[in-house]
């Protein structure tokens, strides 16, 4: 066994931006609930992931173009090609492993959709964090040990997401199971990506991805929702805010993040943006946050600290995986 660092680099690096992402998606909910005035949240889903997409073309094409010339001036120098070959890998995982990863999304976005119907949305909120209980349970099926600051972590982050939903009373509804689908869903992503992103290209595993999403959410958005699809020119501004901030860059940084982050790690950072959410809907829409709300937070920052502190030890293979490759 080998103890890992206090911290490196690329650790540090994968935490901002884990922390980045939380803001960002906790700042969405704004936009969120202001498009859902002007569109259907199949129209809006599809369309923000169609977004993200677009925002990613133009690095996608530089990335190839560097690619080429990289693989080139290889050939001219009469060396080994190994790197095109590498490069044909980390393609081939992209394109697999986006589908897989979009075909997760879409479906527990709809599933999430539709449970909202029969619950409410202080229960949907709660129940869909819960993938941070789930994240280290389904990662010990992929051998993915969580460390005792990982599971300590996730349990005060699940507390202060009860503390900050508010009334949750009421018995089990449809909706509610749903939404614990959705959690499920979510939570094998996020473990699913921890595999994936150390070995795919991050910008092509992301535009995979958002593209599955989209046509998938579209198709919904087509059958159900084509009548509202006349309003969208009202929704345009919270819908470039979601597209851009909270799908181009936000899981985009989560996919280069999960390159060197255990995934039960990477979902107690995530699981911030409850808090956010709560922070910028006092800051932007006036909403009060109740002394119970309060100590949420708090709890879920706790969960935070300690999920990073808490000394982890480390097999020789999690080491390796997680190093910081000199780029």
């Amino acid at each position: 066994m080998f103890k890992e660092p206090p911290m490196n680099r690329a650790a540090l690096r994968a935490d901002i931006m884990l922390i980045i992402l939380a803001t960002i998606w906790g700042s969405g909910f704004v936009a969120q609930r202001a498009a859902m005035d002007s569109m259907g949240p199949y129209t809006f889903t599809a369309l923000r992931f169609a977004i993200g997409t677009i925002i990613l073309l133009p690095v996608l094409i530089a990335r190839h173009r560097k690619t080429l010339k990289n693989g080139a001036n290889k050939n001219r120098a009469n060396r080994p090609v190994r790197a095109q070959a590498d490069t044909n890998l980390l393609v081939r995982s992209a394109l697999l492993g986006g589908v897989l990863l979009g075909v997760l999304m879409a479906a527990a976005a709809s599933v999430q959709q539709v449970g909202m119907v029969s619950t409410t949305a202080s229960r949907g909120g709660f129940i869909t964090g819960l993938y941070v209980l789930f994240v280290p349970a389904f990662g010990l099926l992929l051998r993915q040990r969580a460390g005792v600051g990982h599971v300590l972590g996730a349990g005060l982050a699940a507390g202060g997401l009860w503390l900050l939903s508010g009334d949750l009373s009421g018995g089990i509804h449809l909706g509610d199971m749903l939404i614990l689908l959705c959690a499920v869903l979510w939570a094998l992503h996020v473990v699913l990506l921890g595999v994936l992103a150390p070995r795919s290209d991050p910008i092509g595993l992301a535009a995979v991805q958002f593209v599955v999403v989209a046509v998938l959410v579209g198709v919904l958005a087509i059958l159900f929702e084509r009548d509202s699809m006349g309003t969208l020119v009202h929704g345009l501004v919270p819908l470039l805010y979601s597209g851009i901030f909270a799908i181009g860059i936000a899981f985009t940084l989560q996919i280069f993040a999960q390159q060197h982050a255990p995934a039960a790690h990477a979902a107690v950072l995530m699981s911030l943006e409850a808090v956010f959410a709560a922070i910028f809907g006092t800051l932007l829409l006036g909403e009060r946050l109740t002394k119970t709300e309060i100590l949420g937070c708090a709890l879920m920052f706790s969960g935070m600290l300690i999920s990073q502190l808490w000394p982890h030890k480390r097999t020789r293979a999690e080491l390796d995986e997680f190093k910081d490759p000199v780029r």
